[in-house]
């Protein structure tokens, strides 16, 4: 999606600043800037005082780059999206692979939630004395347990 604007009788694409493409992606400037030192987005061009310009792609790109990592995806694994999503040639094997990867890692950590909601559980409902010295809870901690 390109947003243009029409100067005199010539067109050129329309720009963003940081603080625009910011509000615009709901990201904070330093995340946008962080995400450039990583290389997940092209350092941005500069106006002559120094301030950074953004294209839509680049809008599009850190939209892409935050959904990724609302996916709980690390950075490297962006990356290599980003590289396989800028080759429209490139199989999409490499794709799947990350995906599946990371939907794993997500149900081994929802397991451990799980685990961890039951022990909590059966710590809330072993309590009901009305002084720390009679504190199920405390006691339990206090007590080794097994992983």
């Amino acid at each position: 999606m390109k947003v243009l604007v029409a100067i005199g009788s010539s067109v050129m694409e329309s720009r963003l600043t940081i603080g625009q493409l910011a509000k615009s992606t709901e990201t904070k400037a330093v995340t946008i800037r962080y995400y450039e030192r990583a290389g997940l987005m092209s350092p941005a061009t500069r106006t002559a005082g120094g301030y950074r310009l953004y294209t839509a792609r680049e809008r599009d790109r850190l939209i892409f780059i935050k959904h990724a990592r609302q996916l709980g995806l690390s950075l490297e694994d962006v990356k290599a999206l980003l590289g396989l999503a800028d080759d429209e040639e490139a199989p999409c094997d490499r794709v799947d692979e990350i995906i599946h990867v990371q939907l794993a890692r997500v149900r081994e950590r929802l397991k451990h939630l799980r685990q961890l909601e039951q022990e909590l559980d059966r710590l809330e409902r072993c309590c009901h004395g009305d002084k720390i010295a009679d504190c199920q809870i405390i006691e339990s901690l206090s007590r080794a347990h097994g992983p």
